[in-house]
């Protein structure tokens, strides 16, 4: 009887113990079903394009409003906000969580992107909208998720999180139980992970998640200045360059295009710079 019970405690333990070193590989190296895009690399991508990577981790930070277009009060605002978010990495300080809210297209998930590189971060990025299919599951994701946000190897990472369906209307038990691991892990701030959420609709977000906001950044519609902005832009990008660089130049003495541009951003008005940056694409 002894014997089986100590074959009985081995292998509990070795069960135990293979659980616990799959949990860790996991957590280092798999990246987690809730995140639909990151930058972190992963063992795999390093193997397959070491020259590549190698240059990503030895690039100079960017400026994180680089091509990106904003009123100058926001400019300046969110310009604050990468800053001091930059130091708080340095001083490895507990970082501050933020919400973007606006209409889609306006930039927030660019400027979230660039504002994780320009302070030396990781991003990842996951959506509301992938939580609900997940039903029991989705406790168990959510763990993932932030146990694999703290073992990044450049330190501090990112969290972007795109809320698209209302949590404030009647949920099912399973997607409270996931809201309720995700609250349970931002309880507090953190100089592991910064949270930034983003949402067309902040008013129907859980109060609870609201109490995890320390500053809330309104992205708006392009005025006529930005859109012109935005249309020059663009049309460096698909016009200009090209007719300038390609094998089959064009002649752009006789084209008044600042003319144009200026037109352009007259008539569209009400459109946001994603919708914008879709027009200027069939320019080409």
């Amino acid at each position: 009887v002894a014997g089986l019970t100590l074959l009985a405690v081995g292998v509990y333990s070795a069960k135990n113990a293979t659980a616990v070193a799959g949990r860790y590989i996991e957590a280092r190296l798999g990246k987690p079903s809730l995140v639909r895009e990151t930058s972190r690399i992963t063992v795999l991508e390093a193997l397959k394009h070491p020259i590549k990577v190698g240059k990503r981790l030895t690039s100079k930070a960017q400026d994180a409003l680089e091509g990106v277009v904003l009123s100058p009060q926001l400019e300046a605002r969110v310009r604050d906000i990468a800053i001091a978010t930059r130091n708080t990495k340095k001083n490895k300080s507990l970082y501050r969580n933020i919400l973007m809210y606006g209409p889609p297209g306006t930039g927030k998930t660019l400027f979230a992107k660039k504002l994780a590189v320009h302070s030396g971060m990781d991003f990842a990025i996951m959506t509301g909208g992938d939580v609900a299919p997940m039903g029991r599951e989705g406790v168990t994701a959510m763990h993932k998720l932030f146990d694999w946000a703290n073992t990044s190897r450049r330190g501090p990472q990112q969290l972007m999180l795109l809320w698209v369906s209302s949590l404030q209307e009647k949920i099912s038990e399973d997607l409270r139980a996931t809201l309720n691991a995700f609250l349970h892990r931002t309880g507090q701030h953190s100089n592991k992970f910064m949270l930034v959420l983003a949402s067309n609709q902040p008013e129907q977000f859980d109060w609870a998640i609201n109490d995890r906001i320390d500053e809330m950044v309104n992205f708006e519609l392009p005025q006529l200045e930005e859109r012109e902005r935005l249309v020059r832009m663009y049309f460096d990008q698909h016009v200009l360059k090209p007719a300038t660089e390609g094998k089959q130049r064009l002649k752009l003495a006789q084209f008044d295009y600042g003319k144009k541009c200026s037109e352009i951003a007259r008539l569209t008005e009400g459109m946001s710079g994603r919708e914008i940056s879709q027009l200027a694409v069939a320019w080409q």
